[in-house]
């Protein structure tokens, strides 16, 4: 009997290794998954208020966050092709650059692009060279494409999946229990993570919505010359660089002020440069400062201490990669409640009582949660 179950412990510990390398192999879309899983679980669960279907209410919550980034994306994409015609029109960027790419200039004379002005450009072979571009790069941008087709492919379907078989895996998980250490570890961890990562949604959420504002307000005042080109996009893509430590909103309002400069600087005429300085210190202020002091202990969970969570933001990217902002704190929660329970009951204490003794010293004076928000 022993050796049956022996067996069957070796052969279950061989899967698990292969569905373990097999996950490691795609560790970054998975992580994502478990990110959009929680930051959209509330609104999966609000929408049956409405008798709608699980699965419809799973591609509602999906969509109601995945095609605002995905139009938000290609919107960007967009704008860097027209922004980027403009300047090959203006500058002579096939003379600079060098004979061999001749073909950005010819490129560049096609400023109204029809269908018929493709094929005569073809015929006339004016899109020879650009057509040997794309062959000879053909490899890289089959792969790159490849490769992120399927990752987007993996986050949609593991989302969708958990959103609607979620509470199946958590009562499969909750039949390990045993004297309710499991039980309690799965229920704490699982509500300070959705507390964690919907928090971290609706971070992003705010501070667009008051980067927009300030950056349309900001173009009111000051003179066209000076004016934030595409207040409404520079304002989300301020939301969604907030969630990248240390730099983060800077990596876009930092840019749009020297973008904004250089035709001034160019012009001479430089008392211009003081609404560009005040728009630096408003933002500053108003979009970066204020908002994460305001805002940011109501989204940080129940329990995890802001430092800490901010220390993880800073910390995971550069240990596991990008996809180490969203996996560095899912680490820490799961640490830090299993500390908080599982250890101590291990250890033989109760964590009710020790938990009671260490809430005021845990959390900051001040600090407040996601729920009483």
């Amino acid at each position: 009997m022993d050796e049956k179950r022996l067996l069957i412990a070796l052969f279950g510990l061989a899967v698990a290794l292969v569905v373990g390398f097999i996950g490691y192999q795609f560790i970054a879309p998975l992580t994502v998954a478990v990110f959009l899983y929680y930051s959209t679980r509330r609104l999966f669960h609000r929408l049956d208020r409405f008798r709608i279907p699980a699965r419809v209410r799973a591609v509602l919550s999906l969509s109601l966050i995945g095609i605002p980034l995905i139009g938000l994306l290609g919107y960007t994409v967009l704008l860097v092709l027209i922004e980027a015609r403009r300047f090959i029109e203006r500058y002579p960027v096939a003379e600079t650059i060098g004979a061999d790419t001749e073909w950005v200039g010819d490129l560049a004379e096609l400023s109204n692009p029809s269908l018929d002005e493709f094929v005569a450009a073809y015929r006339s072979g004016q899109l020879d060279p650009f057509i040997e571009f794309i062959s000879d790069q053909a490899g890289l941008l089959a792969s790159t494409l490849s490769g992120l087709v399927l990752n987007l492919l993996i986050v949609v379907v593991v989302t969708y999946y958990l959103l609607l078989d979620g509470s199946k895996l958590h009562d499969w998980l909750l039949t390990l229990d045993d004297d309710a250490v499991i039980r309690e570890y799965l229920e704490t961890a699982d509500a300070e993570l959705e507390a964690v990562l919907y928090g971290n949604l609706l971070n992003v959420i705010a501070i667009s919505i008051i980067a927009v504002i300030t950056y349309t307000a900001y173009n009111v005042v000051a003179p066209p010359s000076v004016e934030i080109p595409y207040p409404a996009l520079a304002g989300a893509l301020t939301g969604i660089a907030s969630l990248i430590p240390v730099i983060g909103m800077k990596i876009v309002y930092v840019p749009l002020a020297v973008v904004t400069s250089v035709p001034t600087i160019l012009g001479d005429d430089l008392a211009l440069l003081a609404y560009v300085a005040g728009f630096l210190v408003v933002v500053a202020v108003v979009v970066d400062t204020i908002p994460d002091i305001l805002l940011r202990p109501y989204f940080s969970g129940k329990t995890t201490h802001v430092g800490l969570l901010m220390l993880a933001y800073i910390f995971g990217p550069v240990v596991f990669g990008f996809h180490g902002l969203f996996l560095a704190p899912i680490v820490l929660v799961l640490a830090l409640t299993f500390a908080d329970t599982a250890l101590l009951r291990l250890l033989g204490r109760d964590p009710d009582e020790t938990g009671a003794k260490r809430g005021a010293a845990s959390v900051p004076s001040g600090q407040r949660r996601l729920d009483e928000f």
